[in-house]
């Protein structure tokens, strides 16, 4: 018999969902509406400024904190946007990508065998990084609204709290649903952390890919959050620039130092000529991301009508590259048992690839029938998506 030679704490899991389907629109030739990435490049002149940085010799080893020009421009995003004032010297931290921010921010800040709080469905990078740290999650499902989105259940926190609970992981605008949380809401979760002192890591990744007039506010803005939360953002989506893999993480310096710690002995630091152009965007690229933000809203209507059209139960979103339906008619009148079972099926019998809700729950059971899509590709890629869901 072959020796078995994983680790217990990685045991329940195995390829992500997203290479998955990805695989499987590529093995179909199917539109791959799956796994979150644009399929177009960011601002031309960020681009012109990573190959500036090359030729201009900045290829070794940045700073373990990331170019100081990347973490003061970071800053002085948060500052124009949100007016949230960080230190670039020592409350800005420079990632690879937010991925790595959420795991140095778990590794670095909770001990093993203690409680980390996740809001279900969550993404699953999240998970792995408790399950790394030798925690243990516990799962709060997210509440729906009237209006058929969902938002954070302050009160459902408040009752899996328990004696070893030292943070809580909240990710607003949120990945899957695609839902911004209602601020009063978010206001009552912050009394909750406050009143039981925990610490908080809100990825706010799509920060600026919010519609319809919504504003972000973020997480550290509530009161009594300023000290104990930690906020992840990337230029990943915010600039079209999935592949460059640089992220960030802010917080207070007792808290950032904690990070680095853990961050330094994964990756070290992140590419040196990528931070150089990310810090010009943050600068200078906000026309952009407004008229790319309108795209991805006229995109998410689109897709949006035409799932309609094909007789699914369509949920609000308000950010993000995502938009969720309902798939419970299929369901009903088929031999399908559930949202996995029909994206399997979806690239070969449909040409189109989703992504099951399900899968990025303890408790399935209430998304089961729930799928996701994104819509973050080209109008033209996103027309040919439509003409193909209106067949199901």
């Amino acid at each position: 018999m072959a020796k078995d030679y994983g680790v217990k704490r990685l045991k329940e899991f195995g390829e992500t969902i997203f290479a998955t389907m990805s695989a499987k629109a590529a093995e179909t030739g199917a539109i791959n509406l799956g796994q979150g990435f644009p399929d177009s490049d960011g601002p031309a002149e960020m681009l012109a400024k990573a190959c500036e940085a090359i030729n201009s010799g900045h290829n070794q080893y940045a700073p373990g904190r990331g170019i100081l020009e990347l973490r003061q421009a970071i800053a002085r995003q948060r500052e124009r946007h949100y007016g949230i004032k960080y230190q670039p010297e020592n409350e800005v931290l420079v990632t690879v990508g937010a991925t790595e921010a959420i795991s140095a921010t778990v590794l670095g800040l909770v001990e093993p065998g203690e409680d980390v709080i996740v809001l279900e469905p969550y993404y699953d990078a999240y998970v792995a990084a408790i399950a790394l740290a030798g925690a243990r999650r516990i799962a709060v499902a997210l509440k729906e609204t009237a209006e058929g989105s969902w938002s954070v259940d302050a009160e459902a926190v408040r009752r899996a709290i328990t004696p070893q609970t030292s943070m809580v992981i909240i990710n607003n605008p949120h990945n899957p649903t695609g839902s911004v949380f209602a601020e009063e809401d978010m206001a009552e979760l912050a009394k909750v952390c406050v009143e039981h002192d925990l610490l908080v890591l809100s990825d706010e990744v799509y920060e600026q890919l919010v519609f319809d007039g919504v504003k972000h506010r973020p997480t550290a803005s509530y009161p009594g959050m300023w000290e104990r939360t930690i906020t992840v953002s990337s230029a990943a989506k915010t600039y079209n620039a999935t592949g460059w893999k640089t992220g960030w993480a802010l917080a207070q310096a007792p808290l950032i130092d904690q990070v680095l710690k853990a961050k330094q002995f994964t990756t070290y630091v992140g590419t040196t000529p990528f931070q150089y152009a990310v810090a010009w965007a943050l600068d200078h690229a906000d026309e952009w991301v407004r008229g790319m933000v309108q795209g991805l809203q006229d995109n998410r209507d689109a897709l949006s009508a035409a799932l309609k059209e094909a007789g699914f139960k369509v949920h609000p979103a308000a950010g993000t590259y995502f938009v969720v339906v309902d798939i419970d008619h299929l369901l009903a009148d088929s031999e399908i048992e559930d949202g996995t079972e029909f994206c399997m099926l979806m690239p070969e019998e449909y040409g189109v690839a989703a992504i099951p809700v399900q899968v990025f729950c303890d408790e399935p059971a209430p998304w089961k029938s729930r799928i996701r899509f994104a819509y973050a590709k080209r109008p033209e890629v996103i027309e040919q998506a439509v003409s193909k869901l209106k067949a199901i």
